[in-house]
């Protein structure tokens, strides 16, 4: 995370370049290094930008938006709601892949490691991109929401034709940076124990995703994880 050389991939580094060498993200690099001096923070440093070195931005075809890591040890690996290979998945974890089976009839993978599909064009954003260990949320209002807001109008502005997917009120709230006349908005509860039931399970965002890309001429997303 040095401020002139981060470790991030050639098109967002370039596309990022102001906020990197902004106030608010110089302030940011300064609270983690010292919160990292005091405390376990998630994810890994060289997987903070996992997410944009996975899906570089002339691959971005859709987004899904979550709020913060996971603050377990071992579960952040810098995409949303992903976990590492061998990690216990969890509960809205669980519950996005019941809803992949309701709506593909892929079954349940042994793997809760999204990368695959960050590798086909699915940008797995969280709005916060670090967390302190046990402490869900600790890094929120830091300036990480600036940056990927950031992101997020860089995507809405410079291309076309992207889908959004905002799973609860949270990623929903990011609508109002996103041009509707430019790109698609899918908007479900979040898959949350707390909320699946009120709209998450049958929403069908999956194959609904899938049904766009083919309108527009372009490759489905493959969303077994496997």
């Amino acid at each position: 995370m040095n401020k002139t050389d981060p470790q991030i991939e050639a098109s967002w580094k370039s596309l990022l370049w102001e906020e990197f060498n902004s106030g608010y993200f110089y302030s940011l690099k300064h609270f983690l290094l010292d919160e990292k001096s005091k405390y376990p923070v998630f994810p890994p440093g060289n997987y903070i930008f996992h997410a944009l070195n996975l899906t570089p931005f002339d691959k971005v075809r859709v987004v899904l938006l979550g709020q913060d890591p996971y603050h377990g040890k071992g579960q952040a690996h810098g995409l949303c709601f992903s976990v590492p290979a061998g990690i216990r998945k969890p509960p809205s974890l669980v519950n996005i892949f019941k809803e992949l089976n309701n709506d593909l009839g892929i079954n349940e993978p042994a793997t809760g490691n999204l990368e695959k599909w960050a590798r086909q064009g699915v940008l797995l954003l969280n709005a916060t991109l670090t967390v302190r260990a046990s402490h869900a949320g600790s890094h929120q209002n830091k300036g990480w929401e600036n940056f990927t807001d950031a992101i997020i109008k860089i995507i809405s502005s410079e291309k076309a034709h992207c889908i959004f997917l905002l799973w609860g009120k949270y990623a929903q709230a990011k609508q109002e940076l996103i041009d509707p006349s430019r790109h698609y908005v899918l908007k479900a509860p979040h898959p949350s124990p707390f909320s699946a039931n009120r709209g998450f399970f049958g929403c069908g965002h999956f194959s609904k995703t899938n049904a766009i890309l083919n309108k527009l001429g372009e490759p489905e997303i493959d969303w077994d994880p496997e």
